[in-house]
Protein backbone atom coordinates (compact mmCIF):
# COMPACT_ATOMS: atom_id res chain seq x y z
CA UNK A 1 0.00 0.00 0.00
CA UNK A 2 1.26 3.27 -0.50
CA UNK A 3 1.32 5.86 1.93
CA UNK A 4 -0.71 8.05 0.45
CA UNK A 5 -3.49 5.44 0.85
CA UNK A 6 -2.26 4.81 3.86
CA UNK A 7 -3.47 7.71 5.42
CA UNK A 8 -6.70 8.19 3.61
CA UNK A 9 -7.74 4.86 5.17
CA UNK A 10 -6.62 5.25 8.48
CA UNK A 11 -7.56 7.31 11.27
CA UNK A 12 -5.96 8.57 14.34
CA UNK A 13 -4.02 11.38 15.64
CA UNK A 14 -0.94 13.05 14.57
CA UNK A 15 1.62 15.04 16.24
CA UNK A 16 3.76 17.25 14.19
CA UNK A 17 7.12 18.01 16.34
CA UNK A 18 9.66 21.00 15.32
CA UNK A 19 12.63 22.85 17.11
CA UNK A 20 13.81 26.24 16.66
CA UNK A 21 17.51 27.11 15.43
CA UNK A 22 18.41 26.69 19.17
CA UNK A 23 16.96 23.06 19.26
CA UNK A 24 14.06 23.91 21.48
CA UNK A 25 11.23 21.65 20.81
CA UNK A 26 7.62 21.79 20.40
CA UNK A 27 4.82 19.21 19.28
CA UNK A 28 1.58 20.01 18.15
CA UNK A 29 -2.11 18.16 17.22
CA UNK A 30 -1.70 17.94 13.89
CA UNK A 31 -4.39 16.20 10.60
CA UNK A 32 -3.45 13.56 8.40
CA UNK A 33 -0.88 14.60 5.64
CA UNK A 34 -2.02 16.21 2.63
CA UNK A 35 -0.41 13.91 -0.34
CA UNK A 36 1.10 15.85 -3.08
CA UNK A 37 2.78 12.58 -4.29
CA UNK A 38 4.51 9.54 -3.02
CA UNK A 39 7.51 12.00 -1.49
CA UNK A 40 5.77 15.51 -0.86
CA UNK A 41 3.41 16.16 2.39
CA UNK A 42 1.57 19.23 3.15
CA UNK A 43 0.28 20.46 6.38
CA UNK A 44 -2.19 23.37 6.74
CA UNK A 45 -0.65 25.77 9.61
CA UNK A 46 -1.70 29.08 11.16
CA UNK A 47 0.84 31.62 12.15
CA UNK A 48 2.06 29.96 15.41
CA UNK A 49 5.11 28.12 17.08
CA UNK A 50 5.12 25.36 14.44
CA UNK A 51 5.28 28.08 11.41
CA UNK A 52 7.76 30.05 13.35
CA UNK A 53 10.24 27.13 13.79
CA UNK A 54 9.73 26.15 10.20
CA UNK A 55 11.62 29.68 9.20
CA UNK A 56 14.72 28.88 10.73
CA UNK A 57 14.78 24.95 11.50
CA UNK A 58 13.51 23.10 8.04
CA UNK A 59 13.35 19.85 9.83
CA UNK A 60 9.96 18.09 11.16
CA UNK A 61 8.63 14.41 12.27
CA UNK A 62 4.75 14.01 12.10
CA UNK A 63 3.85 10.96 14.49
CA UNK A 64 1.00 9.06 13.92
CA UNK A 65 -1.18 6.70 16.06
CA UNK A 66 -3.68 4.62 14.35
CA UNK A 67 -7.38 5.02 16.42
CA UNK A 68 -7.52 1.93 18.93
CA UNK A 69 -3.80 0.31 18.46
CA UNK A 70 -0.57 0.79 18.83
CA UNK A 71 0.71 1.12 15.14
CA UNK A 72 0.93 3.86 13.13
CA UNK A 73 3.87 5.89 10.96
CA UNK A 74 6.86 8.48 11.96
CA UNK A 75 7.37 10.49 8.73
CA UNK A 76 10.37 12.62 9.25
CA UNK A 77 10.51 15.89 6.95
CA UNK A 78 12.33 18.48 5.54
CA UNK A 79 10.29 22.07 4.66
CA UNK A 80 10.68 22.80 0.76
CA UNK A 81 8.53 26.17 0.72
CA UNK A 82 5.19 27.45 2.17
CA UNK A 83 2.17 29.39 0.20
CA UNK A 84 0.66 32.30 2.54
CA UNK A 85 -3.39 31.80 2.14
CA UNK A 86 -2.82 29.95 -0.85
CA UNK A 87 -6.74 28.70 -2.65
CA UNK A 88 -5.22 25.17 -2.79
CA UNK A 89 -6.23 25.29 1.24
CA UNK A 90 -9.42 25.13 0.64
CA UNK A 91 -9.56 22.54 -2.49
CA UNK A 92 -7.04 19.81 0.07
CA UNK A 93 -8.80 20.72 3.42
CA UNK A 94 -10.37 17.53 4.72
CA UNK A 95 -14.70 18.69 5.11
CA UNK A 96 -15.02 16.79 8.35
CA UNK A 97 -13.75 20.12 10.13
CA UNK A 98 -16.37 22.56 8.44
CA UNK A 99 -17.60 23.52 12.15
CA UNK A 100 -14.75 24.92 13.33
CA UNK A 101 -13.52 26.61 9.76
CA UNK A 102 -15.35 29.83 10.82
CA UNK A 103 -13.59 30.07 13.52
CA UNK A 104 -10.47 31.12 12.40
CA UNK A 105 -11.25 32.52 8.97
CA UNK A 106 -9.83 35.63 9.85
CA UNK A 107 -6.68 35.03 10.28
CA UNK A 108 -4.06 33.87 7.74
CA UNK A 109 -3.25 30.09 7.09
CA UNK A 110 -0.02 28.31 5.72
CA UNK A 111 0.45 25.54 3.23
CA UNK A 112 3.61 24.16 4.32
CA UNK A 113 5.29 21.17 1.93
CA UNK A 114 7.70 19.09 2.88
CA UNK A 115 9.97 16.48 1.31
CA UNK A 116 9.21 13.05 2.56
CA UNK A 117 13.17 12.21 3.99
CA UNK A 118 11.95 8.82 5.88
CA UNK A 119 9.11 6.62 7.07
CA UNK A 120 9.83 4.36 10.22
CA UNK A 121 6.65 2.60 12.06
CA UNK A 122 5.44 3.75 15.05
CA UNK A 123 7.28 1.38 17.50
CA UNK A 124 10.51 -0.15 16.68
CA UNK A 125 13.60 0.81 14.23
CA UNK A 126 11.76 -0.06 11.14
CA UNK A 127 12.75 -2.25 8.22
Amino acid sequence: MKLGEYFENNKGIGVLSTADSSGKVNAAIYGRPHFMDEQTVAFIAADRLTHANLQTNPHAVYLFKEDGRYEGQRLYLTKTHEEKDSPLIDEIRRKKFKEVEGKYKTESKFLIYFKVDKVLPLIGEGR
